[in-house]
């Protein structure tokens, strides 16, 4: 145990519900939202309601960018005035060139105690690792055993997530672009994951609600028998699918702790509108 604060640093695509973040030591660095001659702190100066409003409306698709390594040491000094140590914790390197950006800015701190973790993950998949070292913080534990408790999350949270469509994700260059020719020839709505920092093609399915059965079937297979110790449901623009999974996801699986969240503008440009995900973990 310590007396340092320490305090959990994430980007905006972690998104997570506020709910879920009472009484831990959290702060955010937006991502980037450029749209036409706009540019919007995601989850600041858009969120995401207003987001989906205008996507309906545009004729345009918006694009995004990480913060910069400037943007990074001006924050990272901002945080570091109410605390003794830092706990970076981002999307996956992978699909950003967040971490990149933090890890330059570091060079600036010799002597104030950052470490960076590279999650591999977004979303939610990405949030319950940000959680799991704000508890660790919370319950005392020194900077060490926060970076540990954030590396053992990063180990185990699964998220695994069905799409509307290929669309988004292949023009922001997230998916190829045969895959997506494939899943609009042949209607399908396709089951996707976050497997070592990268989205992968997980299975498919003819309709919507075999899709959203097969993500159950998987997710329960994930688990191993053992039971789901949390679970987040995320949706984009997309509600009652979103509670229908929650739902089934209480009754069939029996979480300890379920969350509803939504996802950052950043998100869902890549993913786009209609999507369900779901990320979790089981207990140990």
């Amino acid at each position: 145990m310590t007396n340092q604060k320490i305090t959990v640093v994430t980007d905006s695509s972690a998104y997570i519900p506020e709910v879920a973040q009472e009484g831990l030591n959290i702060s955010v660095i937006p991502l980037w939202l450029i749209w036409d001659d706009d540019r919007f702190r995601d989850g600041v100066d858009i969120g995401p309601q207003t987001f989906y409003d205008r996507l309906k409306k545009s004729s345009t698709l918006p694009t995004s960018s990480q913060p910069s390594a400037k943007e990074f040491e001006i924050f990272f000094r901002q945080v570091a005035k109410e605390c003794d140590a830092i706990a970076s914790v981002l999307v996956s390197s992978k699909i950003s060139g967040t971490v990149a950006c933090a890890q330059t800015a570091l060079s600036e701190f010799p002597e104030f105690p950052i470490r960076i973790v590279d999650t591999l993950s977004c979303s939610m998949g990405l949030g319950f690792v940000v959680l799991a070292a704000a508890r660790a913080a919370a319950a005392g534990e020194d900077l060490d055993g926060v970076i540990a408790a954030a590396e053992k999350m990063r180990d185990k949270v699964q998220l695994l997530f069905v799409v509307d469509t290929l669309e988004y994700l292949h023009r922001g260059g997230r998916i190829t672009g045969t895959k997506r020719l494939l899943g609009t020839a042949l209607k399908i709505k396709p089951l996707l994951q976050f497997k070592d920092g990268l989205i992968q093609s997980l299975s498919q399915a003819r309709t919507k609600s075999k899709a959203f059965e097969l993500l159950l079937q998987i997710t329960q297979e994930r688990l191993s028998g053992k039971r789901m110790a949390e679970a987040a449901i995320v949706d984009i623009d997309n509600p009652e699918d979103g509670e229908a999974i929650a739902r089934l996801t209480k009754e069939r699986l029996g979480p300890n702790l379920i969350h509803r969240a939504e996802v950052s503008p950043v998100v869902g440009t890549h993913v786009g509108p209609g999507a369900i995900g779901i990320a979790f973990y089981p207990e140990d």
